[in-house]
């Protein structure tokens, strides 16, 4: 018999009842330090004072109201996220996922406006994760991910990650945009080198086609700035944001230049609770911390550190992981064991962490994680390596 809740997941038996910074407590009393923090979305833990004052003050005003009105919690957030990027302009949505909808529909507009609606192609690269929507599975065209699900929407090409040659030869007079994450995150955590993003932009350039990099899950301070294009010299013309902008509450935006955005004028998007004064109110709470000049470097100084301990974890446990790669507080341990095995012994030392593909353990803490609990989440993973080599060779 189907449970109540579709089981579209293979849920871990774990029944978190509260949350206190970077840890979960289940409700059998123990305390689970959190590595995985939502899958990035928990940028400042779990009860953050400022997030619950937020919450607080502007749940006792006004929580919802139609997009058909002006919205000053959503003005300024918007500013915010202006004044801190390339961007002339933001749309709020709830997720990524209706990021990416957007994303495509903004590209696509674009070139219809400019006369050229022949370009409507958008190309992707493997690896890439970009939602569960019809758009976003069709963009990646993984059987894992469009099995049984056909027929796909057409207009996506799929290029290989790295291979800027290959993708120069895919991008036609039809191809619209480009999307890219500038650290893979489901793909493995797979950072994109800036001088590679250089040559993209570019390309992109050369070519006459956007470029629309993918933040939802590296974006907001995850890698020490604020943004990761931030890394390198360029900018894109559309990013898609969520996950951490909101901190826990569902939030998420586009955020594009004036001449990327000059298709969509009234009437041709919407959303019935984006950018909504209560998600707004919450995501200008965590953008006035997150996007502080010190804040973003206590991130990379503790990136730095968690990369430092595991180098050590990798070296001591030989049989279990072969690499550390990401950037800031996005990392990931590429394993030789199955990583599930991993993730799992996690579950008996009390420590979450989340899988990803190419076999590896992704570490995406709260942003304000300490030090001390970098030292504990790196013994807690070493007791776990072992445990699950134990484990396998047991078996």
């Amino acid at each position: 018999m189907i449970p109540p809740v579709l089981p579209t997941y293979n849920r871990a038996p774990l029944h978190f009842v509260k949350g206190e910074g970077s840890w979960l407590i289940e409700e059998d009393g123990r305390r689970f330090l959190d590595m995985g923090a939502g899958i990035a979305v928990n940028a400042l833990g779990h009860g953050d004072p400022d997030l619950v004052a937020a919450l607080t003050e502007q749940g006792q005003k006004l929580w919802h109201l139609s997009n058909l009105y002006e919205i000053p919690q959503q003005e300024e957030l918007a500013l915010r996220l202006v004044e801190a990027t390339f961007a002339d302009t933001v749309f709020f949505t709830n997720s990524g996922t209706e990021a990416m909808e957007l994303a495509v529909k903004m590209a696509r507009k674009y070139w219809y406006e400019s006369g050229k609606p022949e370009k409507v192609e958008i190309i992707a690269f493997d690896g890439a994760f970009h939602g569960r929507s019809s758009a976003a599975i069709a963009a990646v065209n993984t059987e894992k991910m469009v099995k049984g699900f056909g027929p796909l929407l057409p207009g996506f090409k799929q290029a290989k990650w790295g291979d800027w040659e290959a993708l120069a030869a895919l991008v036609t007079d039809e191809t619209a945009a480009v999307i890219i994450e500038p650290v893979q995150g489901e793909g493995g955590i797979r950072p994109l080198d800036p001088a590679d993003l250089k040559a993209l932009r570019a390309l992109c350039d050369e070519k006459g086609c956007l470029l629309i990099l993918d933040e939802v899950q590296c974006g907001v301070g995850r890698t020490g700035k604020l943004f990761a294009y931030q890394w390198s010299s360029i900018t894109p013309d559309i990013m898609m944001v969520a996950k951490g902008i909101g901190g826990g509450f569902p939030l998420g935006a586009v955020l594009a230049t004036e001449e990327a955005a000059k298709g969509m004028v009234a009437g041709t998007h919407g959303s019935t609770y984006g950018g909504n004064p209560l998600g707004c109110a919450i995501g200008n709470a965590v953008i006035r911390k997150v996007a502080d000049a010190a804040f973003l470097e206590e991130v990379s100084r503790k990136g730095a550190l968690l990369r430092q301990k595991l180098e050590g974890l990798v070296a001591g446990n030989p049989e279990v992981f072969e690499a550390v790669r990401g950037q800031g507080l996005m990392i990931g341990l590429k394993c030789k064991l199955p990583c599930g095995e991993v993730v799992q012994a996690g579950y008996g030392v009390e420590l979450i962490t989340v899988p990803a593909a190419d076999n590896v353990v992704r570490l995406l803490p709260p942003l304000t994680i300490s030090d001390d609990e970098i030292g504990e989440a790196v013994a807690r993973l070493d007791r776990a390596a072992k445990a699950a080599l134990e484990t396998t060779k047991a078996g």
